[in-house]
């Protein structure tokens, strides 16, 4: 149920959804005799679409989200297991097309070979099912291994969780799938925006992990600037906004440990102080 209802919130609040439908609402109005009341929506819509090509609040977003987990300097000795989330290939594109479409997430992938040389013999972990509330036949984690074979990697050793659907049951499910003791030491790959949420799903279902954010869209804070882009500004506010929400909605029901994970954790702590 949260599921579909997260996707149904998401799909109404959306900046572009909403902004879409105040300039809709307002050509109605307009047309139905509502001059004054449709002017003003029209003249809402613009305004605020011209805020957002405008106004850096998106890029603010992702640029502190991106901030929160800093990669480790130094990596730990050995660990126990390496944790990659889902979302970087569209398994209903790959079916469709007869090959692997990759997302802009992709860059998970790309860490992996470097990983595993470092780690040789660890156990490797690629959670994700399908996200899509309207196809659930495909699963992500089922076209993943060829992608990774591809890339000569060795996986003998890879474990696949094809249930999950959101970032919550990544976490649960795959503690359910490998059982992990306490002590262990597993490494979390996933966007560097995507981490804190991550984490604090991982948190809340009992595992401590050790970030390994990739996939970064900014420098730093120097690139939250003023520009005049519609597109970027969208897209930037979309993903951000999509994620501060997702923080918020998933501590208020319980699916992650704080309204905004930070680097709190021994395991973490740990890391970077192993050589």
């Amino acid at each position: 149920m949260f599921f579909y209802a997260s996707k149904i919130f998401w799909f109404l609040v959306a900046p572009g959804n909403l902004l879409l439908i105040l300039l809709v609402a307002g050509t109605l109005l307009l047309w139905i005799g509502r001059r004054r009341s449709g002017r003003g929506l029209i003249t809402l819509a613009a305004v605020l679409w011209l805020g957002v090509a405008i106004v850096p609040a998106g890029t603010w977003m992702v640029v502190h989200l991106e901030e929160r987990f800093p990669p480790p300097d130094r990596l730990p000795a050995a660990v126990d297991g390496i944790i990659v989330l889902g979302g970087l290939l569209d398994p209903a594109v790959s079916v469709a097309r007869g090959q692997v479409a990759l997302t802009a997430a992709a860059e998970r992938l790309v860490e992996l070979p470097g990983l595993i040389r470092r780690y040789p013999g660890t156990r490797l972990v690629f959670t994700g099912g399908s996200g899509d509330p309207f196809e659930q036949r495909f699963k992500e984690a089922d076209m993943v291994r060829p992608v990774l074979e591809g890339m000569g990697l060795e996986t003998s050793r890879l474990i696949l969780e094809n249930r999950s659907r959101n970032t919550w049951e990544n976490a649960v499910f795959t503690r359910d799938l490998v059982r992990p003791e306490a002590g262990d030491r597993w490494l979390l790959v996933t966007s560097a925006f995507h981490m804190p949420r991550a984490v604090g799903c991982f948190r809340r279902a009992g595992w401590d992990v050790v970030p390994m954010p990739v996939d970064y869209g900014f420098r730093g804070p120097q690139d939250i600037a003023f520009g005049f882009s519609l597109i970027n500004g969208l897209s930037n506010l979309d993903k951000g906004l999509h994620e501060w929400i997702g923080l918020l909605v998933y501590y208020l029901s319980g699916r992650t440990d704080a309204i905004f994970p930070g680097p709190k954790s021994s395991n973490f702590q740990e890391a970077e102080e192993e050589t």
